[in-house]
């Protein structure tokens, strides 16, 4: 498998692209994905339902601007630019990225919106 920082970035250009096929399988079968003020997503399926149906940001792209990787850990600085409810927005973000066995089993966003 890649290493994480190339599995990270591959990330990005899936999410941008909505291939969630591919963009799920980057993650453990028990993969958790935390946001600030919402409900933390557990598990692989529930993670594609949530960018097919639950995701509050499309049309948009990701830039990544500094990755740093600390062994099973990759965090990364970024901006995105796309529409929210129908409204064109941007952002920062701040993720972090913990890696099992090659696979992404933890996920954690942070920004200054609300809802992500």
């Amino acid at each position: 498998m890649a290493d994480p920082e190339s599995v990270v970035r591959r990330y990005y250009e899936l999410v941008d692209a909505e291939n969630y096929d591919d963009l799920v399988a980057l993650f453990t079968d028990d993969v958790s994905y935390e946001r600030p003020g919402q409900d933390a997503i557990e598990g692989r399926d529930a993670l594609r339902t949530f960018y097919e149906e639950g995701r509050p940001l499309d049309d948009g792209s990701h830039e990544v601007h500094d990755v740093l990787v600390d062994g099973d850990t990759v965090a990364v600085r970024g901006s995105f630019s796309g529409r929210q409810n129908g409204k064109h927005v941007g952002f920062g973000f701040a993720d972090i990225h913990e890696f099992d066995d090659g696979a992404i089993a933890r996920r954690y966003t942070f920004t200054d919106r609300d809802e992500v």
